[in-house]
C-alpha cells in the first residue's frame, strides 16, 4: 500500500480498502495540490467496496487535476466496485484500464 514517486510526473498510489482509503485519496489530492505538475495512477486491486465518500473525493481529485491538464487513471477495478462506477454512470467519467502496468505505459507514452 503507499503513494509512491513513479516518475518524475507520475504518482502511483495503492489504495487501501475503506474506510482508510478516502484518507488516502485526501492525501493524494493534498500531493497533487502542492506539486501540480503530475498525473495520478489509483490501483484498486485491494479495494472491493467504495463509500459515497470516496466516490466523492476521486471526483474532487479528478477535477483538480483535470483543471491543470493531468490525467487520473484507475486501474485493477474489481467488478464489485467497477458496478458500482457502472451503476452510478462514472465509468464514462473516469479512465479505466486493467492493471497499473497498462496505465503507466499509457501515460508514459503521452508524456
Amino acid at each position: 500500500m503507499g503513494i509512491q514517486n513513479w516518475s518524475e510526473n507520475i504518482v502511483l498510489v495503492d489504495l487501501p480498502k475503506e474506510p482508510e482509503m478516502g484518507d488516502e485519496l485526501k492525501k493524494v489530492t493534498e500531493i497533487v495540490r502542492d506539486r501540480g505538475d503530475c498525473d495520478v495512477v489509483l490501483d484498486f486491486s485491494s479495494v472491493h467496496i467504495i463509500t459515497s465518500s470516496s466516490l466523492a473525493k476521486l471526483l474532487k481529485l479528478r477535477k483538480l487535476l483535470a483543471d491543470c491538464e493531468h490525467k487520473l487513471v484507475l486501474c485493477a477495478v474489481v467488478s464489485s466496485t467497477k458496478g458500482i462506477f457502472i451503476v452510478t454512470g462514472l465509468d464514462e467519467i473516469f479512465e479505466i484500464v486493467v492493471d497499473k502496468f497498462v496505465a503507466l505505459a499509457s501515460l508514459q507514452m503521452v508524456s
